[in-house]
């Protein structure tokens, strides 16, 4: 394996998983080690239940983040979203739809084609893609989650090209499912802002990612049943030591599916968003009693994708 191992580190790349876990020097450009993620937050009246749940525990979240996407939102709803984000200085990630799952294909429906789910199928479904990128920052929006490689290419052309803002931020989906230093390298080769690595990566393997890569890590510490379930709040001290800039993101486990979302399931996922808030309260107390001196970002930070909501946020390419 000797030839194999220097042949990867001969390109930047660690030799193999770094089990002795050594300690990041990277941060993001305010100089901290951690920001923190509340995702699945579906919609105007989720979005302002989390915000009066972060409030009311005396929280600092960076990122909110949805998964039903641009496409299942009107405009108003958009703009609800982008005002209380701004407002809070905080960033708002959207997904872009339509994916393969919404699709008339059965392909990524089945056993075998899950791997693929939300890649787009088709140059039509590329152009939907872009579509809703271009509507998204017209209402101000300036975050996104992508989970096919294509479109990744094309949102960094987009931007190259004025379409986008140069400060939309693309965050890539823990769907996409790279899971080495090498393919993530790419990801972040491609445009990728900020990716959100597979929820089962053992420490070795994550540092092994961190060491090839400088944009941050999204990294979920409870993980929805459909992704694991995982629940990893103990290893968060260690996940800010090594893997810094890292997102700590609070999802949670033993919850309905709630994708595609919309005004029929306001109720339940004002109560998801509630307990997603008070799981991220107890990461913050791991934290406090563990890593007390752990760096994190304030509200506003720099590279935050805050929408943009005055007088001249609509942005046309």
């Amino acid at each position: 394996m000797k030839e194999s191992k220097d042949f990867l580190a001969s390109l930047g790349f660690a030799s193999g998983d770094l089990y002795d876990l050594p300690t990041s020097t990277k941060r993001f450009p305010d100089g901290a080690q951690y920001r923190v993620e509340i995702p699945s937050v579906e919609g105007p009246r989720a979005l302002e239940a989390t915000l009066e749940e972060i409030e009311r525990l005396k929280l600092t979240v960076h990122r909110v983040s949805q998964g039903s996407g641009i496409m299942l939102l009107t405009d108003d709803e958009i703009k609800e979203m982008c005002e209380m984000s701004a407002q809070k200085q905080m960033e708002l990630s959207l997904f872009v739809g339509p994916r393969g799952t919404w699709d008339i294909s059965a392909q990524p429906l089945t056993s075998a084609g899950k791997v693929v789910a939300l890649r787009h199928e088709g140059a039509d479904q590329l152009v939907y893609a872009m579509e809703d990128l271009k509507r998204g920052a017209e209402l101000g929006l300036r975050g996104a989650l992508v989970a096919d490689e294509g479109l990744l290419i094309l949102t960094k052309e987009m931007k190259k090209q004025g379409i986008l803002p140069q400060n939309f931020v693309v965050k890539v989906s823990v769907q996409m499912m790279a899971s080495n230093p090498v393919s993530i390298k790419l990801m972040q080769d491609l445009g990728a802002d900020t990716y959100n690595v597979p929820t089962a990566l053992t420490l070795p393997k994550l540092a092994a990612i961190r060491q090839a890569i400088d944009i941050p890590i999204d990294l979920y510490v409870e993980v929805p049943d459909n992704f694991g379930g995982f629940i990893r709040h103990y290893e968060i001290p260690e996940f800010i030591r090594v893997l810094a800039p890292v997102y700590i993101k609070f999802g949670l486990r033993n919850h309905p599916d709630v994708y595609p979302s919309g005004t029929h399931l306001d109720s339940t996922n004002i109560a998801l968003c509630k307990e997603r808030v008070r799981r991220a309260q107890l990461g913050m107390q791991i934290i406090e009693r563990y890593c007390p001196d752990a760096i994190m970002s304030k509200s506003g930070a720099e590279g935050l994708g805050i929408p943009a909501i005055s007088e001249n946020a609509t942005f046309r390419g």
